[in-house]
């Protein structure tokens, strides 16, 4: 059965991904299946960045225009200006069909200051792993942070997991991870923990 404090972390995420505002992208490191190709797009403290000829020519490219509509207020930054020569009819065409399709889209990493209930916490993704400095995730190694972030960017990145005793098992929480453990009598019997996904909760 879970636990209180799980229930209202979820609880938590479903309310927090009602405010992206709360989300600042910092670093982002993405593919992008394009029309005829497949680009990496960054964005760091010197701005947006991609290898498509696009991009290369004009400063500007509808891969980007898609992402800064997907994240929107999470990016805290102006969007990028048109270019003279561009072909900016096209160029809006193919970013609003873009960002429609988010299965061309894979977040490969991402560093953000996520603003919690009561401090700003900071999380980062790679390759599927997810990390925070909040204490809720030092503990359990979930949070409602994150939890909030894999609905936000669901389709985008790898579903966060977590570890859950089988469903049978009478167990109690091990402090600092490594499953649970079941007790009978004097005995102490370790137990595997099944790894279960925290989306759609």
């Amino acid at each position: 059965m879970m636990d209180y404090s799980m229930i209202g972390q979820i609880q938590k995420a479903k309310q927090y991904a009602e405010e992206p505002e709360r989300v600042t992208f910092h670093t982002l490191t993405i593919e992008f299946t394009g029309s005829n190709n497949t680009y990496i797009i960054t964005l760091d403290a010197t701005g947006w960045h991609c290898t498509c000829p696009g991009f290369q020519k004009y400063g500007i490219c509808p891969h980007i225009m898609a992402l800064e509509r997907l994240f929107g207020i999470m990016l805290k930054r102006d969007h990028l200006p048109y270019a003279n020569g561009q072909n900016v009819v096209s160029d809006v065409e193919k970013a609003s069909r873009y960002a429609r399709e988010v299965d061309r889209i894979h977040l490969v990493s991402f560093e953000i200051i996520f603003q919690g209930g009561h401090s700003d916490y900071h999380l980062t993704y790679q390759q599927g792993q997810w990390e925070c400095d909040s204490f809720y995730f030092q503990k359990r190694g979930i949070c409602s942070h994150v939890m909030t972030m894999e609905r936000l960017l669901k389709g985008m990145v790898e579903p966060v997991m977590m570890l859950v005793a089988p469903e049978k098992a009478a167990t109690t929480e091990k402090i600092g991870g490594g499953g649970s453990s079941q007790h009978t009598g004097n005995e102490q019997t370790q137990i595997r923990p099944e790894v279960a996904s925290v989306e759609g909760i």
